[in-house]
């Protein structure tokens, strides 16, 4: 098992903790009626979390962190044995933080890292946390990547997976898909969920909102329940017939076509005009034929595709492992770990 060494010179199971202050908080509040998690709430979230590892044997945990201090205001009036130090990273309050944070925290060896935030806030830390697991909290707008689940719960699976519980790996760990950004043979960018051609020239104001203004999405897999761009699919009888054979979806938007409604923000609910579904195979490219444009990535609009610019998206197999809080909680439950003698 990977351990990071105490101060003591013994080896301990680590975890690691990233939220992100920022998540729930952008325009879609504005324009749509998206939950408002605010920092109070989300240092209740993280004070539960490490109150789970504790309970559980966890005695260290690598935090990232950010100027709202979200871990210390966690950690106020909270009595936890385990201990909490934050990596030495330079904080720009971007999420060029929870990137570094993620590298930091996989070199050093934790885990898995407990996220919390949206898919936004995932995705990067998928870029830099390597094969460590993430153990993913919902705190943000679109949120089809980590998990409405309680936090005291997610806390426990984390445990369970930081002590090496057999056999919680094999049985509640997978690697989800992602999709890639390329420029030839160059990756440019990431996203877990989705990826949406978007008619605008400059990325501006991030999120998305316009069903107008969407040409094309990229989906990892065919999302059922979901809010956001992938939701499009979502409801489309079409895809789910094109889903049943394929690894993932590229979907054509546009004028004459099925108009289907979909939720595409919290409470945002209209007609969207889908032309044709296409299947997405794995190591698959698929070009992006409209210029100029911005592509949105996991609705945060993110790479700029000027007039001549070739750029494609293609389907990946190599993915971040992933946590399964219930299948991690229940493997535990069989392997004995909640038992603890009087």
């Amino acid at each position: 098992m990977i351990m990071i060494p105490a101060a003591g010179g013994t080896m301990q199971p680590a975890v690691g903790l990233i939220a992100n202050p920022a998540s729930g908080k952008d325009i879609r509040r504005l324009i749509a009626h998206g939950s408002v998690f605010d920092n109070n709430e989300k240092a209740n979230i993280i004070r539960r979390v490490l109150q789970a590892l504790d309970a559980f044997g966890v005695k260290q945990v690598l935090a990232m962190p950010d100027l709202y201090g979200l871990v210390l205001r966690a950690l106020e009036d909270t009595q936890v044995g385990l201990r909490v130090e934050f990596v030495n990273i330079s904080v720009t309050n971007t999420a060029a933080d929870s990137r570094l944070a993620a590298a930091v925290m996989a070199q050093a060896g934790v885990r898995c890292i407990v996220t919390v935030g949206g898919d936004g806030t995932n995705r990067v830390v998928a870029q830099g946390c390597g094969d460590v697991p993430l153990v993913p909290i919902s705190t943000g707008t679109n949120n089809v990547f980590p998990s409405l689940v309680e936090s005291t719960l997610a806390g426990m699976a984390a445990a369970a997976v930081a002590c090496d519980v057999e056999p919680v790996w094999d049985r509640a760990v997978r690697q989800a898909r992602r999709l890639e950004i390329v420029r030839g043979n160059t990756l440019v960018e990431t996203a877990l969920v989705d990826v949406v051609v978007y008619d605008e020239r400059f990325v501006a104001t991030r999120a998305i909102w316009d069903a107008d203004k969407m040409r094309a999405l990229f989906l990892t897999a065919p999302y059922r329940g979901t809010i956001g761009a992938s939701a499009i699919a979502a409801y489309l009888p079409q895809a789910e017939e094109v889903a049943r054979d394929a690894a993932g979806l590229y979907v054509e938007l546009g004028p004459g076509g099925t108009h289907v409604m979909a939720p595409i923000a919290p409470g945002l609910i209209v007609p969207v005009s889908v032309r044709v579904v296409h299947p997405l195979e794995l190591e698959q490219t698929i070009p992006v034929t409209y210029a100029p444009s911005i592509l949105a990535l996991d609705g945060e609009r993110e790479v700029p595709v000027p007039p001549g610019t070739s750029v494609g998206v293609r389907l990946s197999s190599h993915g971040p492992y992933v946590v399964d809080v219930q299948a991690a909680l229940q493997a535990a439950v069989k392997a004995g770990f909640f038992i603890r003698k009087p």
